[in-house]
């Protein structure tokens, strides 16, 4: 690999979501002076979402790429140095580690602040992504309440896919629910729980064709892959819940992973197997996902590294 050239530095954050940048407020005022690289989606995930109204401190709500621009905004203020770039290469086998930005730029730095996210898994439907954030939504959490007493569909058979079918049940007149065996992989109370809900239809063997709607979702098109049956299906929002992927794959080898790619971390902190690396956000956070715990996550990381470059004596 070919190195143009070679920096050192404190503090480098990987991501450029709310877990990044709140890492990096919090870094820049206790004076760690980090570098921030915003990765291949500069804001995350809450670029790709229109309103937010569960996130405190925005009485009135926000469109999600404004609401990162605000946080960029304060962590420039705080004097971050925010830089567009993405962390391809990693080597944490001795201090200062080196991490590669674009393959041919190297950082040595005495603590790294993971915040890479996850990535919402697609169906891969053209109609799925020109509509997504129109009625298309790859978070009921999030977006559930905009479609409170309309029909919906969910696309998905784990858990999360029937967790969310169970909170959208609240919300809305009918969720349409398809899956695409004879069967669902979710545990069985929660399966049980999908199944005792009256207004979750569910649909078997079945796989979607296509979103149909001009500036918002009106239906959906699905077939039943064993008789080849089509039905178009009339709702307002259509929910993608079949996985995210954690985007950690430079750190494999290095941190302790579950087996879907999760960075594990020490209980009650943001440390993880290796001393000076630090993980925040979702791509340690399979559970709540939510911008308000990456945040805070974001927040817990920048203290624990500032802690340990003070033990360590490192200015």
């Amino acid at each position: 690999m070919e190195t143009t050239a070679s920096e050192k530095i404190n503090c480098l954050i990987i991501g450029s979501g709310p877990a990044g940048y709140t890492a990096a407020i919090y870094a820049a005022r206790a004076n760690l002076k980090p570098v921030l690289y915003q990765g291949v989606q500069p804001g995350g995930q809450l670029t790709i979402t229109t309103d937010v109204e569960n996130y405190p401190g925005y009485a009135d709500g926000i469109q999600g790429p404004e609401m990162m621009v605000d946080f960029e905004k304060q962590a420039a203020r705080m004097g971050t140095d925010i830089r567009f770039g993405l962390a391809t290469k990693v080597d944490f086998s001795q201090q200062p580690y080196k991490v590669w930005v674009d393959d041919h730029k190297l950082i040595e730095t005495y603590t790294v602040i993971i915040a890479t996210g996850a990535s919402a898994k697609w169906l891969g439907l053209e109609s799925e992504q020109r509509l997504n954030g129109y009625g298309v939504s790859a978070c009921a959490v999030c977006d559930g309440f905009f479609f409170r007493g309309k029909e919906v569909a969910i696309v998905g058979a784990g858990d999360t896919a029937a967790e969310e079918a169970l909170y959208l049940s609240k919300l809305c007149t009918t969720v349409h629910m398809f899956i695409r065996k004879h069967e669902m992989r979710a545990s069985k109370v929660m399966q049980d729980r999908v199944f005792k809900t009256p207004n979750i239809k569910i649909y078997w063997n079945t796989e979607t064709e296509e979103v149909i709607g001009n500036k918002h979702v009106e239906s959906v098109r699905v077939f039943n892959n064993k008789t080849g049956e089509k039905q178009t299906i009339p709702v307002s929002g259509f929910f993608v819940a079949i996985g995210h992927q954690p985007n950690s794959d430079i750190f494999k080898g290095w941190l302790h992973m579950d087996e879907a790619g999760y960075i594990k971390t020490i209980p009650g902190s943001s440390k993880t197997n290796i001393e000076g690396v630090f993980a925040s956000g979702d791509v340690q956070d399979k559970i709540y996902r939510q911008a308000v715990t990456a945040a805070g996550t974001g927040c817990m990381a920048a203290l624990d590294a500032e802690r340990y470059l003070g033990e360590k004596g490192i200015h």
